[in-house]
């Protein structure tokens, strides 16, 4: 990123520590039934958009998600959404399209620094069209469409594009690979291998559930070698792949906090300088071995698999984790900052991919709000309305032969009680 003030640096710290405990928050939610791929920083920009416009149990949960003061998020969304599109090898790209009936509060609107301002025509078929287009051109292909629930009634869709591409400094050397234990045993899969010199960028990180084995994959940007900086940048670029092995009983949700603790200092480490020979972590052994040539340096030899990962998140799903439980129920006044009609979240979703093969890694993930509008009611009608106070009597008839099938009168209705939850 190019060089900013101590007090932007500051300020986009705390951004991050946000950003990162919301990705800490999902990978303990994740299922351990299967491969996934997510991506926080495409949904946190969103949350904090929708925290800004929110008000009462909505503003209090999307500020819990955000880990921001409501009155703090967009404008952090705004320096986060800028920094990313400063790292080399990524893009980053926010979208607002909404209904021509729809007239969004001028500094909610004024606030959401999009790339794309669209109009929604009220066709699924149409707008859905457009959407896809705009996510397949900013994620270069990898994603060809929104994940967003078009209804005739959507009034509002935000959404975030994020791309990175990365090649290896130190490309990997394509071989089978046929392991001998655990799940994939026995099984003859796409191993990729390597050498590459120093021990630094192996870390044994001791979390809470048990030990992991972080390894660093430095990755220069993909096409993007002239974009400023000095030599090690132009080399290095601005995006690591960090790859985490866990003990055996250690659950994705385990590994995954616990990686992200050793990226933050808060699980303590070994480097892989500091290792004492022998089993040294998960899949780790520092061991003494024969040179080609004299004088050769420690080095990592590393092998692992390629692979490919896409995946579907419904936001509204992990209970707590995104703050759009208020949000989303069916009733009006949650987003008064937003608009002057009574709005709530209709559908959140995530699409995801990620693709590690010999030469570099690519990844990239859409993320959509869809917003419909409860409606105030806006044209002259007729209300009777009926009260039931008094005692009263009912009737049980069976509808096609009107058979009174059981009648009575209600003198004692039950009694509310305080300890009840009702």
């Amino acid at each position: 990123m190019r060089r900013q003030s101590s007090t932007t640096r500051a300020g986009l710290r705390g951004t991050v520590r946000a950003v990162n405990g919301l990705t800490s928050r999902w990978a303990a939610a994740a299922s351990a039934d299967g491969g996934t791929v997510f991506s926080a920083p495409g949904v946190w920009p969103l949350l904090a958009f929708l925290a800004d416009g929110a008000s009462g149990t909505a503003r209090a949960e999307l500020s819990a998600a955000v880990g921001l003061p409501a009155d703090e998020a967009a404008s952090a969304a705004r320096e986060l959404l800028a920094a990313m599109d400063r790292v080399r090898g990524m893009d980053a790209a926010l979208g607002l399209w909404t209904r021509r009936t729809l007239i969004l509060r001028d500094a909610w609107r004024d606030g959401v620094p999009v790339d794309a301002l669209g109009v929604l025509t009220g066709d699924p078929g149409v707008d859905a069209a457009a959407l896809d287009a705009w996510a397949a051109r900013r994620t270069g292909g990898l994603i060809e469409r929104v994940p967003a629930e078009l209804a005739p009634d959507t009034e509002l869709v935000l959404a975030s594009a994020l791309a990175l591409r990365a090649d290896w400094v130190t490309p990997f050397e394509p071989q089978p690979l046929t392991p001998t234990a655990g799940p994939w045993r026995g099984r003859r899969i796409a191993g990729l291998q390597r050498s590459a010199p120093g021990l630094d960028a192996v870390r044994i990180g001791r979390g809470p559930a048990g030990r992991v084995t972080g390894v660093t994959l430095r990755g220069a940007p993909a096409g993007d070698g002239d974009r400023g900086g000095d030599a090690h940048r132009d080399r290095y670029g601005d995006v690591d792949v960090q790859l985490l092995l866990g003990e055996p009983h250690m659950t994705p949700g385990d590994v995954l906090t616990t990686g992200l603790g050793m990226l933050t200092d808060d699980v303590p480490t070994t480097s892989g300088d500091e290792l004492a020979p022998g089993p040294a972590g998960p899949g780790a052994v520092l061991r003494e071995t024969l040179a080609d040539t004299r004088d050769e340096p420690p080095h990592v030899a590393l092998c692992t698999v390629e692979f490919t990962l896409d995946a579907e998140h419904d936001l509204l799903a992990p209970p707590g984790v995104f703050g759009l439980a208020a949000a989303s129920e069916r009733r009006p006044g949650s987003f008064p900052g937003i608009s002057d009609r009574p709005p709530r979240v209709e559908s959140a979703r995530q699409t995801a991919t990620a693709t590690f093969g010999p030469t570099g890694f690519r990844a990239a993930a859409v993320t959509a709000v869809t917003m419909d509008w409860m409606g105030l009611p806006s044209h002259p009608t007729t209300e009777l309305a009926v009260t039931v106070d008094r005692p009263f009597g009912f009737l049980a008839v069976h509808r096609t032969s009107r058979l009174v099938l059981a009648a009575g009168w209600v003198t004692d209705p039950e009694p509310y009680r305080e300890d009840e939850d009702h």
